[in-house]
């Protein structure tokens, strides 16, 4: 029977990720008390580090199934500490991302880390490993939105609630396109080991191509309303309206100005 790795280090929690976590903490106890002068700089820190924390949780949710699954290797790769640093492709996994974030205010889902898929029979443990990534994106939305769908916002500073909805959007932005079924993203990875081998082989050379695809396909405008509704509708499930998730964005975005004189329902 294959063992989980043995050594602590593998499993220790980065002070990479621990510092981010403080980071969104006390950013937020900024936001939530209007500490800075500039509340949006605070809003800004809140997403970025909120953001990168879902991502560092995206990418151990791929690496802990694996190793349930029978790939031991992860625990020596650093992908159970939670460390971004150790990602296979740090400028995919985090830095592309973020900068989406701040451009164009959308969750782009990153990077990969490693999986060694010969060493996992059966399918299903492939397909599972590959959803297990956009399902903690979900959870984390609906943790973010716990507030909203429970109706315990009406207290909450009208600057923290937005930066919850705006941060919340970029959750469920991510967990969608990362399940459209195209190569190199986690959908395609769902459905990949059901595949033929001729069809498998078809689809290998569109997979380092995958995130292009799908920001080009944002660009065509029809395509680019019917994704905007589906989110809309999916937060509003939630209990978040377009105005708080568009006041997340404008506080977010802190150089361009901060809305005044807000108020929410």
């Amino acid at each position: 029977m294959t063992s989980a790795s043995p050594h602590p280090e593998h499993h220790r929690i980065s002070p990479v990720f621990l510092g981010l976590v403080a980071i969104m903490a006390v950013s937020g106890w900024a936001v939530w008390y209007g500490w800075a002068d500039v509340t949006g700089v605070s809003v800004f820190f809140f997403v970025v580090a909120g953001w990168i924390v879902s991502l560092c949780l995206h990418e151990y949710a791929h690496a802990r199934t694996a190793l349930g699954a029978g790939d031991v290797s992860v625990g020596a790769k650093g992908y159970l500490t939670l460390n971004p640093l150790r990602y296979t492709h740090a400028l995919l996994s985090i830095v592309l991302p973020v900068v989406f974030v701040i451009l164009g205010g959308i969750g782009l889902p990153g990077g990969a880390v490693y999986i060694e898929r010969g060493r996992i029979p059966g399918r299903w443990k492939h397909s599972l490993i590959s959803a297990s990534g956009p399902a903690t994106n979900a959870l984390f939305a609906g943790v973010l939105t716990a507030p909203f769908w429970l109706h315990g916002v009406h207290d909450v500073p009208v600057a923290f609630r937005s930066a919850l909805a705006f941060l919340a959007l970029l959750q469920v932005t991510a967990a969608l396109l990362n399940l459209l079924p195209v190569p190199g993203l986690d959908g395609y990875g769902v459905i990949e080991p059901w595949l033929s081998p001729a069809a498998r082989r078809q689809a290998e050379p569109f997979a380092p191509f995958g995130l292009l695809i799908v920001f080009g396909c944002l660009w065509i405008p029809q395509v680019n309303d019917v994704f905007w509704d589906v989110v809309d509708t999916i937060l509003r499930g939630m209990g978040v309206s377009e105005l708080e998730t568009y006041l997340g964005l404008e506080y977010f975005r802190f150089w361009e100005g901060e809305p005044q004189n807000v108020l929410l329902p």
